[in-house]
């Protein structure tokens, strides 16, 4: 009996030192290590991808946001503001004919291709796009029609950001020359050079935009 209290009490003692052990390794040296080599070698990104401007953070480069007036329309929803550039329509949470992103919730539409609801709203935002930009209704490329399938993207395509740029140096009373070349300066080639598309981050595009219309 004393033999088996004791064998007993052994792998008790043994389970317990394990369990300090593991613990001690696995919740907090390796997070530690972990975290040290992410904040080494990965600032940027470890820190959600932070974007600043003057001395504060405005967002992520990770996730797309609206850029909208205090004016709404009919039905409720925030008007896009004509001084900044646009993201692409989003489907995570309430969605204008433009954008309005909710970062509580992600996703698609997942509406078919020959869904008339779908059909109907992308006619709709070639309308609205082309009349806010002061183009023809053919010159607005897809993205600025179609929610991306996380409905957060930070990116547009630089053919949209291109279309923009008329609109956004009117309404900021800058020459239509400075904000094309910004557009051009932050167009992002492809990945290694042959993957993916080229495309320019909106937020880091109004981030200049505003730096541009401080020194202007």
């Amino acid at each position: 009996m004393n033999n088996s209290v004791r064998s007993t009490a052994r792998l008790l003692g043994a389970g317990l030192r394990a369990l300090l052990v593991l613990t001690v390794v696995c919740g907090v040296i390796y997070p530690l290590v972990v975290t040290g080599i992410a904040q080494a070698a990965f600032h940027d990104e470890a820190n959600g991808s932070e974007i600043k401007s003057g001395g504060r953070s405005v967002g992520s480069a990770l996730l797309g946001q609206s850029y909208t007036l205090e004016e709404k329309d009919k039905d409720g929803n925030p008007l896009p503001d004509p001084k900044f550039f646009q993201p692409r329509p989003s489907a995570a949470g309430p969605n204008a004919e433009n954008t309005q992103y909710k970062l509580l919730v992600s996703g698609a539409s997942n509406l078919a291709a020959d869904s008339k609801v779908l059909l109907s709203s992308v006619g709709q935002r070639r309308t609205d796009v082309a009349a806010f930009n002061g183009v023809s209704p053919s010159a607005v490329p897809v993205d600025a029609l179609t929610a991306s399938a996380s409905g957060l993207d930070p990116h547009i395509s630089p053919d949209y950001a291109r279309l923009q740029a008329k609109r956004v140096a009117k309404a900021n009373g800058l020459p239509a020359a400075k904000v094309e070349k910004l557009v051009e300066d932050h167009v992002d080639g492809r990945l290694l050079g042959f993957m993916g598309e080229e495309r320019v981050n909106v937020l880091k595009l109004n981030v200049a935009l505003k730096e541009l219309t401080t020194q202007h």
